[in-house]
Order: C-alpha cells, then sequence, then structure tokens
C-alpha cells in the first residue's frame, strides 16, 4: 500500500480554519487510511491508503468539505515525491526554517519567475510541482509576491525534512 503525505491549505494559520489534529487524522481513518500520522499543527498528514494520488486527494477533499462547510485544498505527494521535493532544494546551504517549497497541483507556468513583486534579497526557483523560495533577510520582513504561488501552500525545508522522513519509516 503507498504511503502519501498530505498538505492542507491555510488550516490553523493565522486564525483561519481551524482543524484540531486529530479530527484530521480521525478524517483519514474514516476514508479508510492507515498508519495516519499528522505532524505539527498547520495540516500534514502522512499514512498508507490504496488507491492513486488523485483518488486519495479527492477523498480527504470531500471529508474536509463535510467538515469545514466549504472547500478546502488538499496537495497530495508520494514518500517518493516528497523525498525528491528535499533532495532537489536548490537552496541547501539557506537555514530550513528561512526557505520554503510551495506546493502546487501542476509544474508551475513558465513565465511564474516574470511576474513576482516585491523581490528584495529573497532567491525564488522552480521545481516540477513546487516553487522554492529562500528568504535572506527572513520571511517577516520580506515583501515577496508570487502569484503563481496563491493556489498553493508553502512548508518550509524543516518541515518538508520532516515529513520526508516520517514517509520513509511508513
Amino acid at each position: 500500500m503507498p504511503v502519501y503525505i498530505a498538505l492542507l491549505r491555510a488550516v490553523n494559520v493565522g486564525g483561519t480554519g481551524k482543524l484540531p489534529m486529530a479530527e484530521l487524522k480521525a478524517m483519514c481513518e474514516a476514508a479508510g487510511f492507515e498508519q495516519v500520522r499528522t505532524y505539527i499543527a498547520s495540516g500534514n498528514v502522512v499514512f498508507k491508503a490504496s488507491g492513486t494520488a488523485p483518488q486519495v486527494k479527492a477523498a480527504l477533499m470531500q471529508r474536509l468539505a463535510s467538515h469545514a462547510g466549504k472547500p478546502v485544498e488538499v496537495f497530495v505527494r508520494t514518500a517518493q515525491e516528497m523525498a525528491d521535493v528535499l533532495a532537489a532544494n536548490p537552496f541547501p546551504d539557506s537555514p530550513g526554517h528561512q526557505s520554503v517549497a510551495i506546493f502546487l497541483d501542476a509544474t508551475p507556468p513558465a513565465d511564474t519567475l516574470e511576474h513576482i513583486k516585491g523581490q528584495n534579497d529573497e532567491q525564488v526557483q522552480l521545481g516540477l510541482r513546487e516553487i522554492y523560495v529562500a528568504y535572506g533577510s527572513g520571511m517577516g520582513q520580506s515583501k515577496l509576491k508570487i502569484p503563481a504561488a496563491a493556489q498553493g501552500t508553502a512548508r518550509n525545508i524543516n518541515t518538508v525534512a520532516k515529513l520526508a522522513q516520517m514517509a520513509a519509516e511508513m
């Protein structure tokens, strides 16, 4: 049975979309997912499930919409895909808490870098279905706007590494 990582968008961040991780775990188990483990309260869950990534995504999104009363976006990666995201990090010398992978459902548009606004000392690079950002002076001071990232969800590289490790241990 494949191992998947699901990343929820806009959950428990900035006071929006409150979802206790115990409830997320219960929803995943009710969907038939096995060995469900959550990581920190920002909507990260690792589990085993039969079916394809799109099927897993659809099942989880359906349960989340029923719970929240509105759609909740979910990004799903296999254990290998998450390991590949970590390995492809183009900013390995940037501290893990100051660099992120922004997860998308599709390849970032080819003109993504041309539409960035407010870039100062941040470095940005495109991945397969991710946008990588290293925040030079830190995220708190950044005015960076990446329109192509608006429908994605970001995780810092430390979180990506932990999720990849959790998935590998299954």
